[in-house]
């Protein structure tokens, strides 16, 4: 279901680039400086949802979207001591959203985001392959290929760690990290192969995923946070700037949408 920064280039974008140093230290450093926030996050305790931080006449907002049944979603940027943090040739991608799923439980929406064996089917078209690999309690290595077709097709290899870890009985935490990603060239034909990590069109490099859940209210909230790195745009196609960052929102508004409306669908069976 970590669809989030899957992120297609016309093809004037699609030729051969390769990660370089100075790219995935930009993107683990904005990483490392996110991820000790939200442990100091994490330790406050409250507030634990990102909407409940906000300004009062935004929260107001959140809250209309979400009765709505609408995804809250904000595209986020991280500064290291005020400062952006510059990623030579590569883009990092932030964005936060949010869903309330009415009638809920927190014990089945785990189960059905943990079902990963069946992500194929409930988040299909964009996942195309998604198995799970080892268990070992609340830890999980997953594999999931994803498709994103528009303008032209890509296809991604994925190889993730999750971990749950469970708040109290109303809050828990999780959080995906990818260990390898690989392009599909020719996916599902005889002649398919992985490209090498760190080569092909750089349409996806690395995805940190961080999820919380609350059950409150009648029904369970539950937040997203994507952190992707992808290639950068040379500068003669900054025009395409737009389109690129716009891919990770959408993909991470079909993820939340989805997931509300399969719980919502389990959650009207249960009541008849």
């Amino acid at each position: 279901m970590f669809l989030c920064a899957a992120l297609l280039a016309p093809p004037a974008t699609a030729s051969a680039i390769e990660l370089k140093k100075d790219t995935l230290e930009a993107f683990e450093r904005y990483v490392r400086i996110r991820e000790a926030q939200i442990d100091e996050e994490l330790r406050r305790e409250n507030p634990f949802l990102w909407i409940d931080s906000l300004p009062e006449e935004r929260q107001r907002e959140a809250h209309e979207h979400l009765k709505r049944g609408e995804v809250f979603i904000e595209r986020r940027k991280i500064l290291d001591n005020g400062k952006e943090i510059e990623c030579p040739d590569g883009l990092i991608h932030h964005w936060m959203g949010t869903v309330f799923i009415p009638g809920a439980t927190l014990e089945r929406a785990i189960a059905f985001v943990q079902d990963y064996d069946h992500h194929a089917t409930n988040y299909a078209p964009d996942v195309l392959i998604s198995k799970t690999l080892e268990r070992n309690g609340n830890d999980f290595k997953i594999h999931m290929r994803f498709l994103k077709k528009k303008v032209i097709t890509m296809v991604v290899d994925t190889w993730q760690d999750v971990r749950y870890v469970p708040l109290s009985a109303t809050r828990l935490y999780s959080r995906a990290i990818t260990t390898r990603v690989q392009e599909v060239e020719n996916a599902g034909k005889p002649d398919e192969r992985l490209k090498p990590p760190g080569t092909g069109g750089g349409f996806m490099w690395h995805l940190y995923t961080y999820w919380r859940f609350e059950e409150r209210d009648g029904g369970v909230y539950i937040q997203c946070e994507a952190v992707s790195l992808t290639r950068g745009i040379p500068f003669l196609l900054a025009w395409l700037k737009p389109f690129i960052t716009g891919v990770p929102k959408e993909s991470l508004m079909f993820t939340l949408g989805t997931t509300r409306a399969k719980l919502m669908k389990q959650s009207t069976a249960q009541q008849k």
